[in-house]
């Protein structure tokens, strides 16, 4: 069996654009984030043909549950068909949740040192470790071994790990991943495709 596995990610959102990190917490699509979903939407439906032949598995947050409401009304996908896995959900930032950079370095400076854009974000405290996330994106990967077509929305950090596990990637790797909200990925034979709606016609 050829698996195919399409990585999506939610629109922006209104604390993404005040800089706040999200989390597990969540925060409505802005306009923009509409948008975005809509034109990423028109460009999968392209690829995918028939889309009665996937399945859509999506993170339970709002956000991406609701990205996920737009790209079956684009696709044509019945909603209801829809399912939900807990390990598809953004890592966890703990007390940093809701925070922006500033107000973390200002509460948390000894935490901040020695890290950099990629990877301080997994020094926070009761927040959730790489490693972690390491390991439900790979129990992820493992339970949907059998199935032949699927679609995942997710999440920015958590999709970089899931790339970066699909991928064999190190994590300084797979932390630099692109996690651009205008992009989707399509996962196949350890290949990792990237599809740009602001580049591609559709």
């Amino acid at each position: 069996m050829n698996q195919i596995i399409y990585l999506l990610r939610h629109g922006e959102t209104v604390f993404n654009t005040q800089g706040r990190y999200q989390g597990e917490l969540d925060s409505p699509l802005t306009t923009e984030g509409t948008e975005q979903v809509k034109n990423i939407s028109k460009l999968l439906k392209v690829v995918i043909n028939d889309p009665n032949e996937w399945e859509i598995i999506s993170s339970p947050l709002g956000r991406a549950m609701k990205s996920t409401e737009i790209i079956c009304e684009t696709i044509g996908f019945d909603l209801n068909k829809v399912t939900t896995d807990a390990r598809l959900r953004e890592v966890s930032f703990g007390s940093w949740s809701g925070l922006t950079t500033k107000e973390i370095e200002e509460s948390w400076p000894e935490l901040i040192k020695n890290t950099d854009s990629n990877n301080w974000y997994f020094n926070s405290p009761n927040g959730e470790n790489y490693d972690s996330v390491v390991e439900r994106v790979s129990d992820w990967l493992e339970s949907i071994k059998n199935k032949e077509k699927v679609i995942a929305v997710s999440h920015g950090l958590t999709g970089r790990v899931l790339r970066g596990v699909y991928n064999n990637l190190m994590k300084d790797q797979a932390l630099k991943l692109d996690i651009s909200q205008t992009t989707f990925f399509k996962l196949t034979n350890q290949n990792i495709e990237r599809f740009c709606y602001e580049y591609d016609e559709f």
